[in-house]
């Protein structure tokens, strides 16, 4: 017998709840819909780089990067990394068809959200990625190595940080016909790699009976020297910082002493 429906919580219209409902995604009551929190301040880091890096003398990929395959995949984090309760995806969020997926007539908010969805937010698909899940608040992370060159990175890093002026806030409608308000701010990251920008995403709608949801997401883009790594950490309800904030920490120390090994093996 299916478990009893606390009294006075609304429904969401049955397109949307039985994918949300089908891995435990749904937020209770939906209480936690409006109140988010802006994300914590980045600690104080340790340096990627302590020096200048040396010309590489290896041959270079049509991207710019001197890594192998073998190294670029030795570059992405893993679940150890970050500890229990993550652990090695299932598979894609549901909430990424049900809640991510939108269209919006608000210019170049289309692409943000289109980039989002497609994991592809450095502006092509990734050379290689992992996706690890939070089996407790049911978040899911993202980590990919990019496969573009240095200059068109910094362009899309330029891009992001014009977001959270340019869209700071919209409105998009589902694929199920949600209207969503979409906010996008800017948030903190540790001072790691040469450049480097994040962002904070929010979805958050109403379904006709009255019940709230809300879709969070943590964005970061870091290049360090000829490569880059992007990351997304999204959820139901106020998806805590703290993961965000050591991905791009321990991504970026890694892709760096990666770099640096590959350099000394020239």
């Amino acid at each position: 017998m299916s478990p009893a429906i606390p009294p006075r919580v609304p429904r969401l219209p049955r397109a949307v709840a039985l994918p949300l409902l089908a891995t435990g995604l749904l937020l209770g009551g939906g209480c936690a819909a409006l109140g988010l929190n802006h994300p914590a301040s980045a600690p104080h880091p340790l340096p990627t780089l302590d020096r200048p890096a040396p010309v590489s003398k290896a041959p270079r990929r049509a991207d710019g990067s001197t890594l192998s395959d073998e190294q670029a995949q030795a570059a992405l984090i893993t679940q150890t990394d970050l500890g229990a309760p993550w652990t090695a995806t299932r598979g894609a969020a549901t909430w990424r068809d049900g809640l991510l997926k939108s269209r919006t007539t608000a210019g170049e908010c289309q692409r943000l959200l289109d980039a989002l969805y497609s994991d592809e937010l450095l502006g092509a698909p990734a050379r290689v990625a992992v996706g690890l899940d939070d089996a407790d608040t049911e978040a899911q992370l993202r980590f990919q190595i990019g496969a573009r060159r240095p200059a068109d990175v910094d362009a899309t890093l330029a891009w992001l940080r014009e977001m959270p002026v340019r869209c700071a806030r919209f409105t998009a409608t589902t694929e199920l016909g949600l209207l969503e308000d979409v906010q996008v701010r800017d948030a903190p990251l540790p001072e790691v790699g040469d450049a480097r920008q994040g962002l904070r995403v929010t979805c958050a709608a109403t379904d006709p009976d009255g019940q709230r949801f809300l879709l969070t997401m943590d964005v970061a883009a870091v290049r360090v020297g000829e490569d880059a790594f992007a990351l997304t950490n999204g959820g139901l309800g106020d998806v805590p910082n703290e993961a965000t904030q050591a991905a791009v920490q321990i991504g970026a120390l890694r892709l760096a002493d990666i770099r640096r090994q590959g350099r000394a093996e020239v």
